[in-house]
């Protein structure tokens, strides 16, 4: 808390230390959203058949030992059932959304002023997006990632106002 009763970041590290955290984050979001350009590029390019071989190749050990082992058989029933509407699906969103997140994360390490409320609104969109699905699927890895774009956002938005300052003029 400063003098006038608000949280910021700053109360417990200085600038240089938010600094580096932020930037580490991006890289490491940077490095994400990269991964994600290739899932979706080869989600697009791997056909059915490759991915129920794949997917045999995977369980197959574990189901001699428990054939009625649960992750193994609801892989192998994944990629058995997947449609082809449901991977061009995937896909897309795979190549979608690590694309926007690479190009807003180049944008902040340029330090752009206008990416910064751009890619807050964006991370925001997917944070509603991720917690829409969560409801769905309870997975702990959309939790994960949520976390990690709330601090994320809030880092953006503290650099934000660190840079707007340094650009405002000095008066007196």
């Amino acid at each position: 808390m400063n003098v006038y009763g608000k949280f910021h970041i700053g109360a417990w590290l200085d600038e240089r230390t938010i600094r580096r955290v932020f930037v580490l984050s991006l890289w490491l979001k940077g490095a994400f959203a990269v991964t994600e350009i290739l899932g979706g590029i080869a989600a697009y390019l791997l056909t059915q058949k490759f991915l129920v071989g794949l997917a045999n190749a995977v369980t197959q050990g574990e189901l001699r030992e428990d054939p009625h082992d649960l992750v193994a058989n609801y892989l192998l029933h994944a990629a058995q059932t997947l449609s082809i509407s449901a991977q061009h699906f995937a896909a897309a969103y795979l190549f979608g959304h690590g694309a926007i997140k690479l190009w807003l994360i180049v944008g902040l390490l340029r330090r752009r002023l206008w990416y910064y409320p751009t890619a807050m609104v964006v991370f925001g969109l997917f944070i509603v997006y991720q917690l829409y699905r969560f409801y769905f699927t309870h997975s702990a890895l959309l939790v994960f990632v949520t976390v990690v774009d709330v601090v994320v956002i809030a880092l953006t938005w503290h650099e934000y106002r660190y840079l707007e300052g340094l650009s405002r003029p000095k008066i007196g």
